[in-house]
């Protein structure tokens, strides 16, 4: 399990400079909606943009979190 702050020192960590909203979905601490505005998507494609989050949270997402549903969004 991991609280929603954690998780935003992770991608602040991965993106920086990047605004990062984490809510955990059910209460559960193992679901979360995650929202990153970040400048390093610019001309990414949207598949691209989330598989960056993806990947900035490979580790936790092998055993502390269940599900994400990822918003990403340029300045």
């Amino acid at each position: 399990m991991m609280t929603p702050d954690e998780i935003q020192k992770i991608l602040e960590s991965a993106f920086p400079g990047a605004w990062v909203s984490v809510e955990d979905m059910t209460g559960t601490q193992d679901h979360f909606d995650i929202v990153v505005t970040s400048e390093s998507f610019r001309g990414k494609p949207l598949i691209e943009q989330h598989r960056a989050v993806q990947t900035a949270l490979a580790e936790q997402m092998e055993s502390k979190i269940h599900a994400v549903k990822i918003k990403t969004r340029i300045p």
